[in-house]
């Protein structure tokens, strides 16, 4: 039965181990000085050796005849622990066995002394999928191990490991795999399985792996299936990228505003069957280039490119500013999320780099449904002239104190002095009016003698504050906390969208009407 290369080229030993000497190098010197930790935690992106690691960890710590940390490879112990025959060495696939039953049962079998080896070694894969109750109970056994009983979590995701569980772990952190170094390793195994591969399409192959050398491995296994001479072509191919040739078309086309090449390569591309999601992707990745390109020419040691790509690249970016570069940059990442949900891919794409090529700026986007809803009630309510502005202009309400009288036209605004307590003020607020005092979130307020001005964000504020009862709740929370009663001016120092304009008439117009019915609020 045939045995993926990712299977058959695992590494055995440390030295085997590509791109991370900072940690095969530590935990050689670990075994070498027999000061090896109880528990560690190992974290990474996929593909760079977690497991990996810890498996030819635990089988070095009970080699037999180790030599310099690594394990000898020919011992019963080693021959067992390849060939996942050693009972010794556990491993637990936490995002299937993540329940607090499952860990109980690896609390009690720690207890037991091992079989056959020095220590009993539990990797525990993916253990951020462990539940809470599990984590807890594997904090218990963590806590105080038997001094025979090691533990090895492997994680993607270290930011939802407990802190009680990282703390009592020695942590080593796995880089992405540099792609010079998986291409040259992609090589290697190329010659020892004598598949043609050239340096072009080896390069293409671990810049699509994005820093991981099992899904390296696995393109090369698809491109072995559709051709036995892999070259770039049979790279782009088997993967359904994009043609080089035709990404950096559409590039040049858009930067000589010619949207008719641009979409007459799309068109080939898609006729040719390639994925318009990865067309976006490799755009996004040669505009990255270019950028860092931009910022400093003389050094591309970040430009992640083949070396007939750069030229074009360098190319482009001088003839192109770099915030050009990067308004393209933004327009594709978000047309790259437009297509998750996309109905047709291709016309979202098409239409992205429409307006690129022509300059068109993005179309006003649409109300939010949930605005929508909000507008269409507040409509029905003012058509039914069952509309309160204020919510709560009963004769009942509170008799609130006059404000000062201040000639806002003839102050020195040149002495006004920030509130610096101001967002105690808005706390106290708050605590009467949440939904006002949500509007004023990153305001600013100046005070000089009996006036102050609120320089505020949001535009819905103005038109809040408008209202008496509003105004009158905002004075009574300066006053509780600043002590003294203000006449209180304030504006808004950011243009207002349409979609804001068009619900702040809506709003004054509600308010108007409400004024109309009940002049005496």
């Amino acid at each position: 039965m045939y045995t993926a290369l990712y299977r058959r080229w695992r590494p055995l030993t440390f030295d085997d181990v590509v791109s991370q000497p900072h940690i095969t190098t530590t935990l050689k010197n670990q075994i070498i000085n027999n000061k090896t930790a109880h528990a560690y935690l190992f974290t990474g992106s996929r593909g760079t050796g977690k497991t990996t690691c810890a498996r030819i960890f635990a089988k070095a710590i009970n080699c037999e005849n180790h030599s310099d940390g690594a394990p000898c490879l020919e011992c019963d112990i080693c021959r067992d622990a390849d060939s996942f025959a050693l009972s010794d060495i556990i491993e637990i696939d936490a995002a299937s066995n993540n329940g607090v039953d499952d860990i109980r049962d690896l609390r009690d079998g720690a207890v037991f002394t091992p079989e056959r080896c020095r220590y009993k070694v539990y990797i525990i894969d993916e253990v951020h999928m462990l539940s809470v109750n599990a984590f807890n109970a594997l904090l218990k056994i963590m806590e105080e191990p038997p001094e025979y009983v090691k533990f090895i979590l492997a994680t993607t995701e270290v930011h939802k490991v407990p802190a009680t569980i990282a703390s009592r772990c020695q942590r080593y952190d796995f880089r992405r795999i540099l792609p010079e170094d998986i291409a040259k390793r992609l090589l290697y195994i190329a010659s020892q399985e004598n598949i043609i591969l050239d340096d072009e399409a080896a390069f293409l192959i671990a810049k699509l792996a994005d820093g991981g050398m099992r899904d390296a491995l696995s393109l090369l296994d698809q491109c072995i299936a559709f051709s036995e001479n892999v070259t770039a072509e049979t790279v782009s191919m088997a993967a359904g990228i994009a043609g080089r040739e035709q990404v950096f078309g559409i590039i040049e086309a858009i930067a000589d505003k010619d949207p008719a090449k641009a979409v007459s390569y799309i068109d080939e591309l898609y006729s040719g069957s390639r994925d318009m999601s990865r067309l976006c992707e490799e755009m996004i990745f040669q505009l990255r280039n270019a950028m860092l390109i931009k910022i400093n020419p003389a050094d591309t040691k970040l430009v992640a490119c083949m070396p007939d790509e750069l030229d074009k690249l360098k190319k482009f970016a001088e003839k192109t500013e770099l915030q050009d570069i990067l308004s393209k940059l933004s327009a594709m990442q978000e047309c790259s999320e437009k297509m998750l949900r996309a109905i047709n891919k291709r016309v979202e794409l098409e239409m992205c780099v429409i307006k690129l090529a022509t300059g068109i700026s993005q179309p006003q986007s649409f109300p939010s449904p949930e605005l929508t809803d909000r507008i269409t009630e507040l409509e029905r309510k003012i058509a039914s002239g069952n509309f309160s502005a204020s919510g709560s202009s009963s004769p009942s309400a509170p008799i609130r104190k006059a404000e000062p009288q201040v000639d806002f036209t003839k102050l020195d605004r040149k002495n006004l002095r920030p509130v610096l307590n101001w967002a105690e003020v808005l706390a106290k607020f708050s605590e009467t009016n949440p939904a006002v005092s949500a509007s004023l979130t990153d305001s600013k307020a100046f005070a000089n003698g009996d006036g102050l001005f609120i320089i505020a964000k949001n535009p819905f504020f103005i038109s809040l504050f408008r209202n008496k009862e509003n105004a009158a709740m905002l004075g009574d929370a300066v006053e509780s906390v600043l002590g003294k009663r203000f006449a209180i001016r304030a504006k808004c120092d950011v243009e207002t969208t349409q979609e804001e304009q068009n619900a702040i008439k809506l709003i004054e117009k509600a308010k108007n009407m409400n004024l109309e019915n009940h002049p005496e609020g």
